[in-house]
């Protein structure tokens, strides 16, 4: 498998798994939104589930859109 294989690869997997993470917590947003307890464990719980939603697919994300570096500009370590 050629290296731009491998990358168009790994980056529909990043993708795809971005696809899960979303679906997942949706569906937890919408059971959150049928818990009969007070707004304010909701709220809480909501808080929770936003950060961990973040913690989980900005860095997925971020690696999808990060600038893919071959080599090092001509002239650099001439020194």
């Amino acid at each position: 498998m050629s290296r731009e294989e491998q990358r168009r690869t790994i980056r529909q997997q990043r993708e795809s798994l971005i696809d899960e993470l979303e679906a997942l917590y949706r569906q937890a947003f919408e059971r959150l939104s049928e818990l009969e307890v007070g707004e304010g464990s909701v709220a809480r719980l909501t808080q929770l589930l936003l950060r961990s939603r973040d913690g989980a697919i900005t860095p997925l994300q971020q690696e999808i859109e990060a600038p893919l570096i071959t080599k090092a500009p001509d002239g650099q370590g001439d020194g």
